[in-house]
């Protein structure tokens, strides 16, 4: 296992001469937190850097062919078999390399390395187009990785992958010569400034025309879809140089070159979709279908094997059929795309004749509805989380891609499941990608011990033997080579074809710099060595695979740690205490995961929604700080919470005082003093905010005898006012009374409290005490449960809907509570009731954190979509790090988490700028200098009478 030792201090003054000294990460907390990617190796790198330009990245090569030192490049960390790390300099382009054009239209786009897949996608959705590549993980992994690995995925087959996509690319070698293939010179600056390189390739090219035993083996291996090796394709396909090093690149993983940009041939998004799971009572019979529904034009069709489908027969949502299914039962998730409704349908009514053909043990009925078509890809996608969910603890999940023949597949996942079954692992699944032969298969495998990793050894030389000596398959059908299979090369392509690669490589990295021990590995264990182990810590912890899905969604990531970045090194913590490893170390992590890892947290949950398992690393930070509290302050935020209507009545005259002395001193003097108070008492005063608002006046009287609900403002609505021309709670009162479904406020309103200003913050019996309090108001308001009740803070409703800490009594309470978001009410409730006008311009929304996770944001769109000529959310939205009053405190989150959403918002021409929470909509201004505002504001300007 890779082992934290210390960077050389030349080494880290020479990158800061290189690069700004802010983007040379050095410490151990950063180094520790980039030794993992989603593969189960682990390399410890020297350093991080991040360039932000062509220049910094030849300096880069230039140190590394200096230094001898390896160098590898980074872009989402995504990858399953070990490309992403390094045990020398690690360059992560995640940060500043995301640049979008769309070319002619949407003809072609033009990519840099650090955008993820789906923000492309995003960006050429008003064009009816996408990229081609289509992989699981497009939310989440980069460009320079669906490159570097030719991803491709369930619909992109071999035909729309990045090589046949691929139409010019901005690369830079070893020894710093740059090329946009594009250019008109591109081939003559190629052979000027890569001589060897450029004569080389033909050379190579030309030895395998000349047999044209080599010839056929590789137009055979491309005919399905294969990342094993380079691309040698690229020889047959291309007569220049510069060409054949173009499409080299593909799938290279980056050992040859660095790939800056790339100019993509897009392929149409065809939005209209008809879905279907077919279920079968054999694997031979769900096989039999495969190439009858790809000749009908299925656009997916995609295998599961019994075990597969009994993983996720207890998922929520899940058919009760999958529990009644056979011993060898196995399905086919099927999908056909068209460009509208018409042709869609005629593609299903012309593969009508093909399915009655078919073996099924069901009646199957396919699906125009996207909330069934979601259940039903949700089948398949949840196969992959759930091995990892059930996984023993301190297991790594292992998600391996070959590739059959087609006419043998049912023989060869017979042949696996005898293999899962000779070398012990019970919870293999076996799902992939049909029409391509491309078979995934997920196991559980330990690391921990000598007998774990012999059993490994064991089994991957009986799956090469397999896959190779029995099939003639792919090792690597669309997972990149990596350390797992590099040592297998040569198995599948044997030695002539081996010896044409490591030439390549040769060529184009002479001095062996670029990602070594990638691709080509002259040790027969490589795939043995640095493997990672994953000690026992904390249920969010130990659940982790590891995988980064989470870390797009995370608001600390271009500042401090990443979800999985707090949990790598939660781990190596634990294996420094487990070990007895360097005490020095140890206490240097610990000090500063503080910060890095638990004060920069916003705690939003977003990285659930994109985990595979579900976890919630809000959760686990919000238990450490818990931990990391005194028995007097858990005292004091005891009896805040007891007494929060004068906590409420206190925070209102604070605001007032201080933003007199704002007015004296201004900001700058009050953030110095918000400091020294910090500084003096060890308190996390937050500092000012230089548009904090007034404070809210008195609640409005709401004395109707026979309200249709109950209307709780928040405590943030009750302390800070809004920007609107009239307080919030009277616009919702109106806007209720408009549509014929009056609100009352409880006259005794002051006080209440949901608990999430104690629970974010870690003191978790202060947060059950307000929790409990805020439930027995509810029960008492609502009429024992006969009145719904409403909520205008959507952080607000979640919370109060979250059960885990209250009392037994109150959790029944909640069952028979209706607890309706104001974006609810509106949108179902108030909207049918009214006739609203589409006010002139466009508007743009920020959809809180809890918004997401309670699924309001669409309903939210559409009511700014009634109530607006366009609704925007901007395709780099995403939480703001405000947090509550986090981003008083640590002011930078906010900063860096809006970024990319601020600079679009301010490029945009927007008349109105809305939300659902008052601080998120504080810290949207801040970063914005525009004006949020509630979005209830624009429903009520647009439904009133005179608008009509």
């Amino acid at each position: 296992m890779s082992v934290l030792a210390p960077t050389d201090p030349d080494l880290v003054r020479e990158l800061e001469r290189l690069l700004a000294p802010e983007r040379v990460l050095s410490e151990p907390i950063q180094r520790v937190a980039f030794a993992s990617d989603a593969s189960f190796y682990r390399l410890i790198p020297q350093a991080v850097v991040r360039p932000v330009a062509l220049a910094e990245v030849q300096a880069l090569f230039r140190l590394a062919r200096n230094r001898r030192i390896p160098l590898t490049v980074r872009a989402g960390g995504t990858s399953l078999s070990g490309q992403a790390v390094s045990d020398g300099i690690l360059v992560d382009i995640a940060r500043h390399w995301r640049r979008v054009e769309v070319l002619d239209g949407g003809a072609r786009v033009r990519v840099q390395p650090g955008v993820i897949g789906a923000t492309v996608n995003a960006v050429l959705r008003p064009h009816g187009v996408k990229i081609g590549p289509d992989p699981a993980s497009i939310a989440s992994c980069m460009m320079g990785g669906i490159l570097a690995n030719n991803s491709s995925g369930m619909c992109c087959g071999v035909a729309q992958n990045s090589y046949h996509t691929l139409e010019s690319l901005t690369f830079v070698l070893p020894n710093g010569l740059a090329i946009d293939t594009a250019a008109p010179d591109a081939q003559a600056r190629f052979a000027a400034g890569a001589p060897e390189l450029a004569a080389g390739l033909v050379r190579l090219k030309q030895r395998i025309e000349a047999d044209p035993a080599l010839v056929a083996r590789i137009r055979g291996k491309y005919r399905a879809k294969n990342t094993t090796g380079y691309a040698l394709n690229a020889f047959l396909d291309h007569q220049r140089a510069v060409d054949i090093f173009r499409h080299l690149l593909i799938g290279s993983e980056g050992t040859l070159a660095f790939i800056a940009e790339a100019v993509l041939r897009t392929v149409p998004d065809l939005p209209a979709k008809r879905t279907g799971m077919l279920y079968f009572a054999t694997i031979q019979a769900a096989a039999d279908a495969i190439a009858p529904l790809a000749a009908a034009g299925a656009a997916a069709v995609e295998i599961m094997d019994r075990a597969a489908l009994r993983s996720v027969e207890r998922q929520k949502g899940a058919p009760a059929l999958l529990a009644t299914l056979g011993a060898d039962a196995a399905a086919l998730l099927v999908e056909f795309h068209g460009r509208d409704v018409a042709t869609a349908d005629a593609l299903l009514a012309a593969a009508r004749p093909a399915l009655l053909d078919l073996a099924l043990t069901h009646p199957v009925a396919f699906t125009a509805d996207a909330y069934e078509q979601a259940a039903l890809w949700k089948i398949r996608k949840g196969m992959f989380p759930s091995v990892g969910a059930v996984r023993a603890r301190g297991t790594s999940v292992i998600l391996e891609d070959v590739a059959f023949p087609i006419e043998r597949m049912a023989e060869a996942i017979t042949d696996l499941h005898t293999l899962f079954r000779r070398h012990g692992y019970a919870d293999a699944i076996i799902f992939g990608h049909a029409k391509d032969g491309n078979l995934h298969f997920v196991v559980s495998q330990g690391f921990a011990d000598p007998d774990e990793i012999e059993r490994y050894r064991r089994f991957i030389a009986d799956l090469v033997e397999l896959v190779v000596g029995r099939y003639d398959g792919v090792l690597k059908a669309e997972h990149g080579t990596g350390r797992n299979m590099a040592p297998f090369v040569e198995a599948e392509w044997g030695p002539e074809l081996y010896a044409v690669m490591r030439a390549a490589k040769h060529l184009a990295d002479p001095d062996g710099i670029l990602n070594p021990g990638v691709v080509i590995n002259p040790h027969a264990d490589a795939h043995l060595r640095n493997l990672k182990s994953l000690p026992v810590v904390e249920d969010e912890v130990d659940m982790c695979i590891e995988c980064g899905y989470c870390e797009a969604k995370c608001p600390s990531r271009d500042l401090s740690l990443t979800p999985r970045q707090r949990i790598v090194v939660r781990r190596e913590q634990a294996r420094l205490r487990d070990t007895g490893g360097d005490p020095a170390l140890l206490a240097a992590l610990d000090d500063r995961y503080g910060w890095m890892a638990l004060d920069t947290c916003a705690t939003d949950g977003l990285c659930a929604t994109a985990c595979p398992v579900d976890i919630d690393t809000g959760k686990l930070v919000k238990r450490l700080r818990h931990a990391a509290l005194t028995p007097f302050a858990r005292g004091v935020a005891n009896r805040l919470a007891r007494s929060f209507a004068t906590v409420e009545a206190g925070s209102k005259i604070a605001l007032r005082l201080a933003r007199g002395v704002a007015a004296v001193i201004g900001t700058r003097g009050m953030n110095t003093l918000a400091g020294s108070v910090r500084d003096a008492s060890g308190a996390p005063v937050p500092g000012w905010h230089p548009r904090m608002p007034d404070s809210a006046p008195a609640m409005p009287r709401t004395d109707d005898a026979t309200p249709a609900a109950i209307y709780v403002p928040a405590c943030l609505t009750r302390t800070f006012a809004s920007h609107g021309d009239r307080p919030l709670p009277e616009v919702l009162v109106d806007l209720a009374r408009r549509a014929g479904q009056p609100v009352r406020i409880p006259s005794d309103i002051a006080g209440a409290c949901c608990g999430m200003p104690f629970g974010s913050k870690g003191y978790r019996e202060a947060h059950a005490i307000a929790a409990d309090d805020f439930v027995e108001r509810l029960w008492r308001w609502s009429e024992q449960g006969r009145l719904p009740v409403v909520i205008d803070t959507t952080a607000c409703t979640q919370t109060a809907r979250d059960v885990t800490l209250l009392s037994p009594l109150n959790q029944g309470r909640m069952a028979t509570l209706t607890v309706l978001d104001a974006i609810e009410f509106v949108h179902d409730r108030l909207l049918p009731a009214l006739t609203p006008a589409k006010q002139p311009g466009a508007v743009a929304l920020h959809p809180t954190c809890s918004a997401v996770k309670l699924g309001l944001a669409d309903k939210l769109a559409r009511i700014a979509g009634a109530c607006s000529e366009r609704a925007d959310v901007p395709l780099a939205y995403g939480c703001c790090g405000f947090a509550g009053d986090l981003g008083l405190l640590v002011p930078e989150l906010t900063a860096s988490a809006t970024a990319l959403e601020a600079a679009e918002i301010r490029a945009g021409d927007h008349v109105g700028h809305y939300s659902c929470g008052r601080t998120c909509e504080l810290g949207m201004e801040e970063a914005t200098g525009k004006a949020y505002t509630s979005f209830l504001y624009l429903v009520e300007r647009a439904t009133r009478p005179n608008q009509r």
